[in-house]
């Protein structure tokens, strides 16, 4: 329990049904929801729409989904479903080799893949919802239509992206006011984007990806160089997929399989189990030099191997094996960080916005909605008003690397849901937002409940730090201590002041002995857990 004392804010508590979100409008639409008969999965689509709307930068229809859904919170009858998009039939790697292109630009036509939320939402609804589509959407489509005021964190996070809006004309018509960003307090419609939500919650998902939705942003990336077609485009397709699991300490966590990241967080989880505890404070130089040199290693494997499995061969069993965890532990050295990180080859063939919802039949959901950058690609389609993502700029232009872009391929993707559980209950749905941080945030946000005992609020409070991948500095926030930054850079690492906050979270604790839930909602976001 926090100290009452100090700044910050508490668990909250209910007996019933429970969201947590990272905006309080999306929040209160999920409460709605659970309120008129919605089940979790509903409830979590109705936040998602919202944040579309009011959270802009964060998420849209534009994007990509992942999803974790356990009817009755039982492990059993998990639903785990990948609805990330796919590149266009016509981008073979050497069409881009061809033209000099070494690397997917973020503010270009190819960083956009195919949009997977809306075919993942629809297909969701379908197969596990109790209300339809049409009513789970209204709360998205007044507030596109009407307008909601700009919240701190949502002003905040659009002001750093002025010039990439800029660039874009219809981006800037409207997220633009008299050549600025809007500020906190101040009100903002969609009012294209209203239309199309109306649409969708009409005619599903035929709507978006073969009528006038799709012709309108196929046709602007076209003009802009793109690949896409409409073929592209009435092809989407998501699938249902088996988790990737491990045991730490007696729960299991529970990921997405790539083209995610979630196995990452898998094998950092594994690394964790066996660093020292007694005495340890979780905040101290020589625990966060233990993760730091975790999280190096263990991403350095993901880009490496992780990619779409259904075009790549990826080394799951491998990565997440003893073997090999045992190399990456014995690797560390507890009190100097490494100069260069050694490399372990696998052996053949061995192998955003989150939210968390649960209902008052402790149906547990665990849904993540993103654009990736702030705005995507910053791109927007003219009619339709649909911010466009950028999770092409994932791909690889090396026609030997497994992540390389190719026809109908998959990114490797950073949003990852995630579940945990024990003796088959789920016992806490939660997500960790931050792009890259995801995985790292995922060991840190549990390592810190199961290990050292902080409540679900906690946990999400303390500093962060992020070794940022492919770079030799780490990152850290300004609320953590500075003896303790001092000592990191006495050990060897360059340590770097975040540019902003390091990623957001919530979770929904399952007490099934108590029949409690308690939500946990990230400061550094303008959301809320609530429940009734």
């Amino acid at each position: 329990m926090r100290n009452l004392e100090f700044p910050g804010r508490s668990p909250v508590l209910s007996p019933h049904g429970m969201a947590a979100t990272s905006h309080p409008l999306a929040t209160q639409a999920a409460i709605e929801i659970l309120k008129k008969g919605g089940n979790a999965l509903d409830a979590a689509i109705a936040a998602c729409s919202v944040q579309c709307v009011v959270e802009p930068h964060s998420t849209g229809i534009g994007g990509d989904c992942f999803c974790f859904y356990a009817p009755a919170g039982d492990t059993k009858n998990l639903v785990a479903y990948n609805g990330s998009g796919q590149a266009p039939a016509a981008a073979h790697a050497d069409w881009y080799v061809s033209r000099g292109i070494k690397s997917i630009e973020r503010q270009s036509p190819h960083s956009v893949t195919v949009p997977g939320a809306v075919n993942a939402w629809c297909e969701l609804n379908s197969d596990h919802g109790n209300l339809s589509l049409d009513e789970i959407l209204q709360a998205a489509i007044r507030y596109a239509a009407d307008g909601y005021p700009i919240s701190s964190r949502v002003s905040f996070d659009h002001a750093k992206q002025l010039d990439l809006l800029q660039r874009d004309a219809n981006a800037a018509a409207v997220f633009l006011r008299d050549g600025k960003t809007l500020a906190c307090g101040q009100m903002h419609r969609q009012p294209k984007l209203s239309e199309t939500l109306k649409k969708i919650a009409a005619g599903g998902k035929d709507v978006f990806y073969t009528g006038e939705i799709a012709e309108d942003i196929v046709g602007y990336l076209q003009s802009l160089g793109g690949l896409h077609t409409l073929d592209d485009f009435a092809a989407v397709s998501g699938d249902y997929v088996t988790p990737v699991t491990t045991d730490y300490k007696g729960y299991q966590a529970h990921q997405i399989p790539p083209n995610g990241q979630g196995m990452i967080a898998l094998q950092l989880l594994n690394i964790a189990k066996s660093f020292a505890l007694d005495g340890v404070d979780p905040m101290s130089a020589s625990r966060l030099h233990m993760e730091i040199e975790a999280g190096r290693l263990a991403y350095q494997d993901r880009n490496l191997y992780v990619a779409d499995m259904k075009h790549s061969h990826v080394p799951v069993d491998w990565m997440l094996s003893d073997e090999h965890t045992l190399e990456l532990l014995n690797s560390i050295d507890p009190h100097t960080a490494m100069d260069q990180l050694p490399q372990f080859t696998a052996k053949p063939h061995q192998s955003t916005v989150t939210i968390s919802v649960v209902d008052k039949d402790r149906n547990c959901c665990s849904f993540i909605n993103s654009i990736f950058h702030s705005f995507g690609s910053v791109q927007m389609a003219p009619q339709s008003g649909v911010m466009l993502h950028n999770r092409g700029e994932s791909f690889v232009v090396d026609p030997g690397h497994p992540n390389c872009i190719g026809p109908g391929k998959r990114p490797m993707h950073t949003i990852i849901p995630g579940l945990l559980a024990k003796e088959g209950k789920v016992v806490m749905p939660y997500g960790v937002m931050g792009g890259h941080y995801q995985s790292y945030g995922h060991m840190q946000f549990l390592t810190r409940m199961i290990d050292f005992g902080k409540d679900i609020q906690e946990a999400q409070d303390m500093p962060r730090i992020f070794p940022v991948p492919g770079e030799q500095y780490v990152e850290y926030e300004s609320s953590m201590p500075q003896t303790t930054v001092d000592e990191l850079r006495a050990m060897g690492h360059q340590m770097v002041a975040a540019p902003n906050p390091i990623g957001g979270s919530q979770a929904i604790w399952v007490d099934w002995q108590e029949g409690v839930l308690t939500g946990g909602s990230d400061p550094r976001k303008d959301g809320c857990a609530l429940g009734y």
